[in-house]
């Protein structure tokens, strides 16, 4: 689990938003996490300190008076164990006392005697979040070393249209689980492809496979979690883009070559995870071909260019990474397939292993042979993959 083992303090302060925080600590949880809550009095007006008991399975903590403590002292003991203070949502009145260092209440405090990093997830109407005063105050607190978590763009519980709400539980879980990530990747470039490619036969036909995408989009997501600069050339697939990841989407071969090699020159990592078809239609149909009775059309079909190939020979190329899924002999076919490229690093996986679902199980090939990786979920095989591809650039 991405959060496994950490102990994070959640902070709650009054404000719509606060019902959100209720689903991040489900989800906090969820990933490992082991989570204290700490409520503002102003935010029991919106969800009860009961609520987060439930979830955290902990008692909420939101007066700096409260007698559980033997020592008196909650804003010095909740800190210590925790690896990280998150407050969700963060008001504006909070930021502002946090950026001038008041401590006038528990929470206040808190952040206030902390020895760990403190991110602020804020969440406030667009005039208050565009406010000079709240603008100064936030960076005040950046400059302190706090970091900012958003806030998002869209509609307000007050009706308007702005910048100021807070980001969604899943992607305040994605950027806490990027903060605890060794950036092994900052200041490289990583060029990526992912998903199946659509060749087609007529406007409404056509030839893909069963590629998901599941484990590019976790590798992409490694990768900009590792400080990378990602760009991810994405075939058609339904999964959300993964925080700090540009796409570029297209369909076929044709158009992922293009794409590619537009790009290939400027990155520093070329990492080939989409399930591209071999061969193409010749000749795409212009209208929907008919079922005739003299049985089926012929259909001739090309081959593709082969992306990886083009993208290690060139003059300058980057460090390549390539994929291999057979359904037998992976070792072999893998080995072969990486001296035929000519590239540094190959993943290979048996397709029964692994493809479409959630988990797989790869073996990495590489100049000191292979390197079996035990059965996982895909985003941690994917987190592997990237710790391994560090070590390499690094003996470059």
């Amino acid at each position: 689990m991405e959060l496994q083992g950490k102990h994070i303090v959640l902070g709650v302060t009054g404000g719509v938003a606060a019902y959100k925080a209720a689903a991040l600590l489900r989800l906090l949880t969820g990933a490992g996490a082991g989570v204290q809550v700490v409520m503002t009095e102003a935010a029991t007006r919106f969800v009860t300190p009961v609520t987060f008991q439930a979830l955290s399975g902990r008692p909420v903590f939101v007066d700096q008076w409260d007698p559980r403590m033997a020592n008196n002292m909650a804003h010095i003991d909740l800190s210590r164990e925790a690896d990280a203070i998150l407050v969700a949502p963060a008001s504006a009145n909070f930021l502002a006392r946090v950026a001038q260092g008041l401590a006038d209440d528990l929470l206040t405090t808190l952040v206030l005697a902390r020895e760990c990093p403190l991110l602020v997830a804020p969440a406030m109407n667009r005039q208050m979040w565009e406010n000079p005063a709240t603008r100064r105050n936030m960076a005040l607190l950046q400059e302190d070393g706090v970091s900012c978590l958003g806030p998002a763009s869209g509609v307000q519980a007050c009706g308007e249209q702005g910048e100021g709400r807070m980001l969604e539980p899943e992607a305040i879980l994605e950027s806490l689980a990027a903060f605890f990530t060794p950036k092994c990747l900052a200041g490289r470039r990583v060029l990526m492809t992912a998903g199946p490619t659509f060749e087609a036969i007529d406007p409404v036909r056509g030839i893909t496979n069963l590629s998901s995408g599941r484990m590019g989009y976790a590798i992409a997501r490694a990768a900009a979690r590792a400080g990378a600069r990602v760009t991810l050339v994405s075939g058609p697939v339904s999964l959300a883009l993964p925080l700090g990841v540009e796409r570029i989407p297209v369909r076929s071969a044709l158009e992922m070559h293009g794409e590619v090699l537009a790009r290939a020159g400027e990155a520093d990592v070329f990492i080939g995870v989409a399930a591209v078809a071999d061969y193409r239609v010749e000749q795409v149909a212009a209208q929907k071909l008919k079922k005739e009775a003299g049985g089926p059309p012929e259909i001739r079909l090309v081959p593709n260019p082969d992306i990886l190939a083009e993208v290690a020979a060139l003059p300058r190329p980057p460090f390549c990474v390539g994929f291999a899924a057979e359904s037998e002999n992976l070792e072999e076919y893998a080995q072969r397939k990486r001296q035929r490229k000519g590239i540094p690093l190959l993943v290979g996986n048996l397709i029964q292993d692994g493809f479409g679902g959630e988990d797989n199980r790869v073996i990495l090939f590489d100049d000191r042979g292979s390197h079996p990786l035990p059965a996982a979920s895909k985003d941690l095989l994917a987190r592997q993959l990237i710790a391994h591809v560090a070590q390499l650039l690094e003996k470059d």
